[in-house]
Order: structure tokens, then sequence, then C-alpha cells
């Protein structure tokens, strides 16, 4: 089975949104835009990361040769009051 993007337990605490910053692909050691997991878009490789803290270099973690190493954000942590 493929796991294709990170795991949750309830559906309750997860709320879908589309929003052009989900689409966004950021370089290895540029800031996180955001709070949230992003995921390596050449090998699903993810990682939580608080906003402006530095991605993950190039080669921090296994590759194919050939695949992109490029960070997209896919779940965004909301900080606002519930």
């Amino acid at each position: 089975m493929e796991i294709r993007m990170a795991l949750y337990q309830s559906s309750q605490f997860i709320t879908a949104w589309t929003d052009p910053e989900f689409d966004r692909l950021h370089h290895p050691r540029t800031p996180a835009p955001h709070s949230g997991i992003y995921r390596c878009v050449g090998c699903g490789f993810e990682i939580a990361a608080s906003e402006g803290q530095l991605l993950p270099p190039i080669h921090a973690h296994p590759h194919r040769l050939g695949t992109q190493e490029v960070w997209q954000m896919i779940v965004y942590a909301d900080h606002r009051l519930k």
C-alpha cells in the first residue's frame, strides 16, 4: 500500500483547504513560510517545520538519482485560537 501523505487518526482535526500556498515549492535551506508538514517532492520524505525554520539541506535524506529535492507544504499548522 502506497501512502501519499502524512497520516492522521481523527478527521475532526483536518480540514481540506484549497490555497496556492500548498502548490508552492521551496528550495532546501530556505525558511519555511508557515509552520506545518513539508514533503520532499522527489522522494516523499516528510518533516515538521516551524515558520522561519530552515528546510533541510540537499542530501539530508536518501534520494534516487534524478529526483528533485524541493519541499512542498502538505499540512498547515493553524496557530489561531479555536
